[in-house]
């Protein structure tokens, strides 16, 4: 639960900051952010694939 509270208080200081940021400012740590996450998902992927599940 306490990881929840935490959590939301994080998404509101994020969301209040993108709120006052430029909008391509904004666009590119969106891009950013949306690029990290496809690699690591492909690594994972990877990593999954090649690992024999028991």
């Amino acid at each position: 639960m306490l990881f929840l509270v935490a959590a939301l208080m994080l998404f509101g200081v994020v969301l209040g900051t993108v709120a006052h940021a430029p909008l391509t400012l904004t666009a590119v740590a969106a891009a950013v952010i949306a690029a990290w996450l496809g690699i690591f998902a492909l690594r994972e992927r990877n990593a999954r694939r090649r690992t024999p599940s028991h």
